[in-house]
């Protein structure tokens, strides 16, 4: 039987060889760039996510068993940006921010708490003794429905009625009528979360564009001194009342979330992580 020789095709060498050079170019990019395409399942397993989040699903916490592993990897498949963009470094320490963030919104530590103040994310699902309905009567494009509450909730902490509107909108449930799914369902509840990290809303940039490097300021933000860095995510959720406040508290204990988590992620968390000398948007 005559025995087959790919090699003895001349036809087929320039191709072989083009395979070889694509495949030893693609080797040549290292770790870092292949990790482009992990999942974020691979950057964050369970047992990593259950080590940050230690206290979570203690009875202490009103969001007891709400916030699971499964729905936030879940509600990161809709967002194909999170977590995937830049080096696998960039990759991690925006992972590491984004549950920094939603720790603090949803915190039950306290200073002295067991296994300190930054153990104790994803406590809350919402808002506890609002001070409003959280209805902005002037926005005639996201209308307030009579009788609903537009108070804090979800990992964001997802507030007002035009947060609400366009974000029902774009996940496929009626955020004016039903407001209250976000606290009903954990799926929807880390997808609002992720729709707002995700999304520009001007003047503000993304959270995401912030945390990968893509934030380009304008002369405005450069006048208010908005740098590129945690502190400026920080001013995007809730500037208007935590930056341009030196030692502030709050902004202490969303930088003390974030760099415990880059710890665990094992990357640096970056320059400029308050928000001390910034003015809000």
């Amino acid at each position: 039987m005559a025995i087959f020789s790919f090699f003895s095709m001349p036809l087929f060498l320039p191709t072989f060889l083009f395979c070889l050079t694509a495949l030893h170019s693609f080797a040549s990019l290292g770790v870092e760039a292949r990790g482009y395409h992990l999942s974020i399942a691979s950057l964050i397993s369970k047992d990593l996510y259950n080590s940050i989040f230690l206290h979570k699903d203690d009875s202490a916490c009103p969001a007891k068993d709400f916030y699971t592993y499964e729905s936030f990897i879940l509600a990161s498949k809709s967002f194909p940006k999170f977590g995937k963009t830049g080096s696998l470094s960039t990759r991690k320490r925006e992972i590491a921010a984004f549950l920094a963030q939603i720790s603090h919104e949803t915190t039950g530590g306290w200073a002295t708490a067991p296994d300190g103040p930054f153990a104790w994310g994803l406590c809350f699902k919402e808002e506890i003794s609002p001070q409003s309905n959280y209805c902005d009567s002037t926005n005639k494009k996201w209308p307030c429905y009579p009788g609903k509450i537009y108070k804090g909730r979800g990992p964001i902490q997802l507030s007002w009625n035009y947060n609400y509107g366009p974000a029902g909108k774009a996940l496929g449930f009626d955020g004016l009528k039903n407001p209250d799914i976000v606290s009903n369902s954990s799926l929807i509840a880390f997808e609002t979360a992720l729709w707002f990290w995700t999304t520009k809303q001007k003047p503000k940039p993304s959270c995401h564009n912030v945390m990968v490097g893509k934030y380009v300021p304008r002369k405005a933000d450069l006048k208010a001194n908005r740098t590129t860095g945690y502190g400026l995510v920080t001013n995007i959720i809730n500037g208007e009342l935590e930056c341009g406040r030196p030692n502030d508290a709050r902004v202490n204990d969303r930088i003390g979330y974030f760099q415990r988590y880059a710890n665990l992620f094992n990357v640096d968390t970056g320059p400029n992580l308050d928000c001390a000398y910034q003015k809000s948007f």
